[in-house]
């Protein structure tokens, strides 16, 4: 029982004996906190003693510059080394702290000015070639940035910030695959960093490396800075493809944002038009088009494709004619073809495809007044049919023993062509009449098959 007592005693002794130096200690400190405040309060009271006797004494602004550099009062500290180089004091020090207090303050115009003068006197330093080589990339010199960075890297190879602006830097310069690999290492360290993931995407757009590419688009979409435009990527990505539903779901995704900036929602109405017009939805295209007008009436070739499409909208075998499959394109030539000529019998003979460009087709023709084989030939193209698609159509005639050829298109005929069908039975048959055509050939063709149905009976 006493040995108990006697341990006790010894643990409350040596606990008691702890606490006492603690406060000593605490004393001690705070003592010497207060004697660095009290030290730095007299040296800026000695400092504007100084400056108000001379607003420009070089001592009293070194001593003021030591003392707001150190508490990080960088508008004081600013305007202080700013003082001093305007003095004459011009060493690498001064420029230093002239320059990261500007740095600081936003006044990069100012830091880049201290930091070079920094660096021209001493080129060692950590933080001023860093935040120079940030000022050179923000100022566009590129290839000036990357050789400082690249020494910065020297001294910490794993900074993040530097990998960063290294990798960007090398994106601008366009050497993707430097890019790629410093950004990369940058988001080992940084994997939140939106900025970069996407321009790492366009590295391997760049690279044509389109899946990766699409897969981080894709992962940026619901991002709400970088998303509009990772939305945009990635549905022209989809477009190109030609999976228009899946680019139609992007570019809805990247108008959902809320404060989207106002071109990057005209380029997703545009793509979404230009996607729909793919798939021959004339109407929604409109829509987004008559919207973009309404924003911005000269955005690109918004206009036009009004002009263009809403005449295509209101007239279905216009659509047919410019933008269906072949055998629907076909299908609307044949109907033409048996309603040509009035009060005729018609066989067609022989049809024949170009690629997309055109149909040609062959029919027997005999009316009341003259029989003889016709040659039709359908053109696609909105643009001018010139002399050399009508040699072509002209040999062709000759070929198959045509008496006569009819040429169609939605577009114009150049005046050299028009002189070279002077001489030669062929009818030219421009927009305006296909119109006409296009409008009433499926009444026509109802009252062909009701006539042929009676005759019949």
């Amino acid at each position: 029982m006493g040995s108990l007592v006697l341990i006790l005693a010894v643990i409350i002794i040596l606990a008691l004996g702890i606490i006492g130096w603690m406060f000593i200690q605490g004393r001690k400190g705070g003592s010497g906190i207060l004697k660095r405040n009290k030290g730095k309060d007299a040296l800026l009271k000695t400092a504007q003693k100084r400056l108000a006797q001379n607003p420009k004494d070089p001592q009293g602004l070194l001593m003021a510059g030591d003392v707001y550099f150190e508490e990080q009062s960088w508008d004081n500290a600013y305007k202080t080394y700013e003082t001093l180089l305007e003095t004459g004091k011009n060493d690498y020090e001064v420029y230093r702290r002239y320059g990261l207090s500007a740095m600081k303050l936003g006044l990069f115009e100012e830091a880049y000015k201290g930091l070079s003068g920094a660096r021209a006197r001493k080129q060692d330093n950590f933080e001023v070639n860093y935040n120079l080589g940030v000022l050179e990339f923000q100022r566009g010199n590129y290839d000036r940035a990357i050789p400082i960075l690249q020494q910065v890297r020297t001294q910490d190879p794993d900074h993040a910030p530097t990998l960063r602006y290294l990798g960007h830097s090398f994106f601008k310069i366009k050497k993707y695959k430097e890019a790629m690999s410093f950004i990369r290492k940058a988001m080992e360290v940084a994997p939140d960093d939106k900025e970069s993931l996407y321009t790492l995407a366009e590295c391997y757009l760049e690279a044509n490396q389109t899946d990766q590419a699409a897969k981080i688009f894709s992962r940026l979409r619901p991002d709400p800075v970088m998303g509009p435009s990772a939305c945009l990527m990635c549905g022209t990505i989809n477009m190109e493809r030609h999976q228009y539903d899946t680019a139609i779901e992007d570019f809805e995704i990247g108008l959902k944002h809320q404060n989207i900036k106002p071109e990057a929602a005209l380029e997703l109405k545009y793509k979404l038009a230009a996607v729909y017009l793919k798939k021959s939805e004339i109407g929604k295209a409109l829509n987004y088009l008559r919207e973009i007008q309404l924003a911005n009436p000269s955005y690109k070739d918004a206009a036009a494709l009004v002009g263009r499409y809403q005449e295509l909208n209101a007239n279905k075998n216009l659509q047919i004619f410019l933008l269906a499959s072949s055998s629907d394109f076909v299908a609307l030539c044949r109907k033409i073809v048996m309603t040509y000529f009035a009060k005729a019998k018609i066989k067609i003979s022989n049809i024949s495809v170009n690629k997309n460009e055109w149909a040609d087709i062959l029919a027997e023709v005999d009316t009341p007044k003259w029989s003889d084989v016709v040659m039709f030939r359908f053109i696609r193209s909105q643009g001018a049919v010139g002399e050399l698609v009508l040699r072509d159509f002209h040999a062709h005639l000759k070929e198959v023993k045509a008496g006569k050829g009819v040429c169609m298109t939605v577009g114009t005929i150049t005046d050299e062509a028009k002189a070279y069908t002077e001489a030669r039975l062929i009818d030219l048959i421009e927009k305006d009449k296909l119109f006409a055509i296009l409008n009433t050939v499926d009444a026509k063709a109802a009252a062909l098959t009701a006539g042929s149905g009676k005759g019949r009976k």
